[in-house]
């Protein structure tokens, strides 16, 4: 057993990586307890207490909350100190992509139930699995995680897992909800469900009084990003692969909510509305770099540009960016250009240092 969580959280406080939060500290004892049973001498039938809905033998945790509450932090502390081997920490939407994948390969093989062959490769040497931003979008999602999740509980698998809402909230308004309900019910019997309610928008503070829009474009305004973005994510990030309509659109780097792209990756392709809003779904901060000027010659380019800000503005994304010239300057002529004039102004709205602190939890 190594350095209780709470005091490796102390001491990132005393060395100013973190801000002390009580809230945080807090569930650092869920964690620990999870962390302690985990790492105790495995006997027989010793996960079968995981199996059971008593508060004692619950499954793992489901930790929900505001954004930048400091939730990922929080699972990535215990995930790195955790001393068992049979561990993975994923992305929940990139899991479920994976999951489909493997549905789509059992199907081949003319198996009666293809949801069992692989929740049994998942959960094969596995006894932890680490879920970020757990949220459900897809119908095709919401048909499955209540079996998925069901075998690889019976499997002894322990789940963690964040997530911006409440279980019950989860799937909110999706087509076919009823039949999703069940998966609801397996999550609160199975795991232990704990709000974070900390005390500040982690992410907000570390913005608020910075400039968030930065041009010309150039190595200052690049290095000005890249600290920002190291400042962010500590160095950690992933790709970010979204399925929209049976495409899969993919943003190069990604981490804990944030998500970081060129221009071109977004606006210089074929996407649309779904994909944006897709995004949306998946983030709570941008980082878009290289907005060039506009004419007629990037017509689609603009236009597309202006569906991803309204998107963002809607979702209250907040946006970090670097650009050839100031909101107003960077669509002067051509057509849609004087429609232009209310993507500006939301650009110019969204540097707000307090712009997207009200925003609903999705």
């Amino acid at each position: 057993m190594g350095q209780h969580l709470q005091a490796i959280y102390d001491t990132r406080v005393a060395e100013g990586l973190l801000r002390p939060d009580p809230a945080q500290r807090a569930a650092l004892l869920r964690l620990e307890e999870l962390r302690e049973r985990l790492e105790a001498p495995q006997r027989k039938g010793f996960l079968s207490r995981f199996k059971r809905a008593e508060p004692a033998g619950k499954q793992g945790l489901y930790l929900w909350g505001g954004v930048g509450r400091g939730k990922s932090m929080l699972m990535d502390l215990f995930y790195a100190h955790v001393g068992i081997r049979e561990r993975r920490r994923v992305h929940f939407h990139a899991f479920m992509q994976e999951v489909q994948a493997a549905l789509h390969e059992a199907r081949k093989t003319g198996v009666d139930d293809a949801i069992k062959p692989v929740a049994d490769a998942i959960a094969k040497d596995l006894r932890l699995l680490c879920f970020d931003e757990m949220q459900i979008t897809d119908i095709a999602d919401a048909m499955i995680v209540g079996r998925l999740f069901e075998k690889l509980f019976d499997a002894g698998v322990v789940v963690v897992t964040t997530s911006n809402r409440h279980p019950s909230d989860l799937y909110k308004d999706g087509l076919n909800r009823q039949l999703f309900l069940p998966f609801i019910e397996l999550l609160q019997s199975r795991l232990e469900v704990d709000q974070l309610e900390a005390m500040a928008d982690y992410r907000q503070d570390r913005l608020s009084g910075e400039p968030v829009y930065f041009c010309p474009l150039g190595t200052a305004a690049k290095k000005k990003v890249d600290a920002i973005w190291r400042d962010l994510t500590g160095g950690r990030e992933e790709e970010l692969c979204l399925e929209v309509k049976g495409r899969e659109v993919h943003v190069p780097r990604y981490w804990a909510g944030m998500a970081r792209a060129s221009f071109w990756d977004l606006c210089g392709q074929p996407l649309g509305p779904a994909d944006y809003l897709a995004l949306v779904g998946a983030v709570k901060l941008l980082v878009l770099e290289g907005i060039p000027r506009l004419d007629a010659s990037k017509f689609n380019e603009a236009k597309r540009f202006v569906t991803l800000i309204d998107a963002l503005y809607e979702g209250h994304v907040r946006l970090i960016a670097t650009a050839e010239d100031e909101p107003e300057r960077l669509y002067l002529e051509g057509a849609g250009s004087f429609e232009f004039e209310r993507t500006a102004s939301r650009l110019r709205e969204m540097q707000g240092a307090d712009w997207g602190t009200g925003r609903d939890q999705p």
